[in-house]
């Protein structure tokens, strides 16, 4: 293994079973399996998908909604188990996949901030460390004690990115976080990530902005219909993704 490899993706698959009629209830369910009258439509949402990621490179993942870029991220980042192949990381993980996920809604946004970095693999002393540095980011001192449930997206879109960019990740999986929140704090966020790229941090980016591709990312991997279509320079196959959509 080449010792600058930081994600490895080989023959990667991933089924899903839709069923294929409308059940109205969880007792309903529940009913129809025992009795075996559940029936399943097939769906692949990745197909074959293989590429590897080299340590400090920025690639974009694009293609249309549907064509299996959210999945490869949380197959790569160990939310979801591939059906075929698999997916490996060399290195800390930083993952900012869902808006959200991790977060507790009942508790406030301080307590969240130290629940989300055991999560990462922080202790207690390192949030303490961290921990005006997430506030200052985010720009929501005032709401540090109020519960989570009553942020809008764009303020739990600030708190989950900065608790995810503390420290210097050997890998950071962005998917479509920076499209929620105002353009200012948009471009603070391409910012942090730019200072962490030159500190040599590797960056997964899904985002339907090409422009941001393009300014984020050397490389893509362009997915369509869960199928592997492209991958290699951004400059080039942004150009041919914008022509063909």
């Amino acid at each position: 293994m080449s010792e600058d490899l930081m994600v490895k993706v080989e023959n990667v698959s991933m089924r899903f079973n839709l069923a294929s009629e409308k059940i109205n209830s969880i007792k309903e369910y529940f009913i129809k399996t025992l009795k075996g009258k559940i029936s399943y439509n097939e769906f692949w949402a990745l197909n074959d998908v293989s590429f590897e990621v080299r340590r400090g490179e920025a690639v974009a993942l694009i293609g249309l909604n549907g064509s299996g870029k959210s999945t490869m991220l949380k197959v790569i980042a160990g939310v979801l188990k591939p059906t075929k192949g698999q997916a490996r990381v060399y290195g800390e993980m930083a993952p900012l996949i869902e808006l959200g996920a991790g977060f507790d809604f009942d508790l406030t946004a301080r307590e969240n901030v130290y629940l989300n970095g055991a999560i990462l693999g922080h202790s207690r002393e390192e949030m303490d460390l961290y921990y005006s540095d997430i506030v200052c980011f985010s720009e929501l001192e005032p709401f540090m004690d109020a519960p989570v449930k009553n942020f809008s997206s764009g303020m739990m879109a600030r708190l989950a990115f900065a608790i995810a960019t503390i420290g210097q990740p050997d890998l950071l999986i962005v998917d479509e976080v920076l499209s929620v929140g105002d353009f200012r704090f948009q471009e603070k966020c391409m910012e942090r990530i730019n200072n962490m790229l030159e500190k040599g941090t590797t960056l997964l980016f899904v985002s339907h902005s090409i422009d941001q591709v393009r300014m984020l990312c050397s490389k893509v991997v362009w997915l369509e219909h869960g199928h592997l279509r492209a991958f290699g320079p951004s400059e080039v196959h942004c150009a041919e993704y914008e022509k063909a959509y």
